[in-house]
C-alpha cells in the first residue's frame, strides 16, 4: 500500500513539473506586440518550438528583418522534434528525406550535433557548419551571415533545401509561374529560378501589388510563415497546375530529383518505355533527367559516370532522350563497331513505341543512315515524314556521331 502511494505521489509530481513546461511554453509564446497580427497564430505555434526567441522586454518584434544566420537556425531546428526537457531530436521523416551521403553527414559527422548556439565565438557557427555539410547553403553564399535577409535570398535558400529533401519543380513551368510578377525582372536570371521554385512548391507568395518584392527584406513574421509552410505541406500554398496530370519526378545529373511536365500523355509514356529500354542493357545503362545513356560496359560506365572531362562523362555508345519543352525525341549512336548490335534492342524498343504500325520504315531509314555513315564518314543531313513524326538525321562534324531528331506532327 506504502509503495503504491509512492507510486502516485510521483506520478502526480511529473504530471505537475510537465503541466509546468507546457504553461512555460505558453507564456514564453504570449509576446506583447502580435496581438491582432496577421501572423499572431503561426508566431505563437513556432515560438513554441523554440525555433525563434523574442526580447527580454517581452515582444517578438513581427515586423523586424530577420538575419540570414538566423533563418538558417530556423530552417534546421524546423526539423526536429523538442522535447518537454527541452532536448531536441531529428525528425524521422527529415532523416528519411536526405540522399545516403546526407543521412552519413548526420549519422557520422554531426551525431553530437546539440542544436545549440555556440558558446565561444560566433554563435551561429554550428548551424552554418551543418547547412553548409548538407548543401543547403554555400560557405560564401553571404558576405555577412548577420545581414538582414531579402526575399530572393530566402528562395536560394528554399531552392537549394528543396533540392536535397525533396525535389525540384519543372523549370520552365516555374519560370512561367515567377513572370506573372512586375518586378520579376529586377532580378537576376539565377535569382528567378529560385523565385520561380519557392511559388511553384507553395512556399513564398507575392504582394497584393502584383510584385513579388525583389529586394525587400524578410520579416521574422514572413520568416515563421515561411518555415510553417516548409515544415507542414499540408499548409502550402495551391497554386494550380494545369499540366499535373502529365508529371513525373525524375532523377538529375547531382543524384537529387526533379518534377517535369510533359506535354501530353504520349511523350510520358515514352519516358516509361524508355525506362524499360535501359533496363534492357542490364545495368549499363544511366538515367538522368530525360536522357538514357547506354555503355559497352560495367566498365564504360563506371569511367563515364565518374569522369573528369565532359568528353569522358558523355563517352556512352548511345542515347534515347526526350526534350519536353520542345515536344521532340531522339536517338544518337556513336558509330563503333558492336555499337549497333549491343543497343539495338533497346532502340527498338523505344523507337517501336513512337512509330508503332510505321517501326519498320523508321527502321529501314535508321539502318540505311548508319550504314552510309559508317562506311563514308560524311552524311548529307536530310528530314523526312514517316508516320505522324518529322524525322531529321543529322551526322555530326566528328563524322561518328549520328543524331535522329523525331517531332511529332
Amino acid at each position: 500500500m506504502i509503495r503504491l502511494k509512492r507510486c502516485l505521489a510521483i506520478i502526480a509530481l511529473c504530471s505537475i513539473m510537465l503541466t509546468g513546461v507546457v504553461q512555460g511554453k505558453a507564456e514564453a509564446a504570449g509576446f506583447t506586440d502580435i496581438h491582432g497580427h496577421w501572423a499572431e497564430q503561426t508566431i505563437s505555434q513556432m515560438a513554441q518550438q523554440g525555433l525563434l526567441d523574442g526580447f527580454p522586454d517581452g515582444t517578438f518584434r513581427p515586423d523586424e528583418s530577420v538575419t540570414a544566420d538566423q533563418f538558417v537556425k530556423i530552417v534546421l531546428l524546423a526539423y526536429t522534434d523538442i522535447y518537454p526537457n527541452g532536448e531536441r531530436n531529428w525528425k524521422p521523416s527529415f532523416i528519411q528525406s536526405l540522399s545516403a551521403a546526407n543521412q552519413g553527414i548526420l549519422q557520422q559527422d554531426y551525431r553530437d550535433f546539440t542544436f545549440k548556439p555556440e558558446t565561444v565565438g560566433y554563435w551561429a557557427k554550428p548551424y552554418l557548419d551543418l547547412a553548409s555539410d548538407l548543401h543547403f547553403i554555400t560557405k560564401g553564399q553571404f558576405v555577412d551571415y548577420k545581414a538582414k535577409l531579402k526575399r530572393e535570398d530566402v528562395a536560394e535558400i528554399l531552392y537549394y533545401l528543396l533540392k536535397e529533401t525533396e525535389y525540384l519543380e519543372d523549370e520552365v513551368y516555374s519560370q512561367k509561374m515567377a513572370s506573372r510578377f512586375g518586378d520579376l525582372q529586377s532580378a537576376s536570371a539565377r535569382q528567378q529560378k529560385f523565385i520561380g521554385e519557392s511559388l511553384t512548391k507553395g512556399i513564398m507568395e507575392g504582394y497584393p501589388n502584383g510584385y513579388f518584392g525583389v529586394g525587400r527584406y524578410v520579416t521574422r513574421a514572413e520568416a515563421l510563415q515561411i518555415i510553417a509552410r516548409l515544415q507542414n505541406k499540408a499548409k502550402r500554398l495551391n497554386v494550380g497546375n494545369a499540366g499535373d496530370g502529365f508529371v513525373k519526378v525524375v532523377p538529375t545529373k547531382d543524384g537529387s530529383y526533379k518534377k517535369l511536365i510533359f506535354p501530353d500523355e504520349r511523350m510520358l509514356q515514352a519516358y516509361e518505355v524508355m525506362e524499360e529500354a535501359g533496363k534492357l542493357r542490364g545495368t549499363n545503362y544511366d538515367l538522368e533527367e530525360t536522357t538514357l545513356r547506354l555503355f559497352k560496359d560495367a566498365n564504360a560506365k563506371s569511367l563515364a559516370v565518374g569522369g573528369a572531362t565532359a568528353a569522358v562523362r558523355n563517352s556512352n555508345e548511345a542515347s534515347l532522350w526526350l526534350d519536353p519543352q520542345f515536344a521532340t525525341y531522339g536517338v544518337t549512336v556513336r558509330l563503333e563497331d558492336g555499337t549497333l548490335a549491343r543497343n539495338m534492342e533497346s532502340i527498338r524498343k523505344f523507337t517501336d513505341y513512337l512509330f508503332g504500325y510505321d517501326a519498320e520504315t523508321f527502321f529501314r531509314a535508321f539502318s540505311d543512315a548508319c550504314a552510309t555513315a559508317a562506311a563514308k564518314g560524311m552524311l548529307e543531313t536530310t528530314t523526312q515524314q514517316i508516320g505522324s513524326y518529322s524525322v531529321e538525321t543529322r551526322l555530326e562534324p566528328d563524322g561518328k556521331t549520328l543524331v535522329f531528331s523525331i517531332i511529332h506532327k
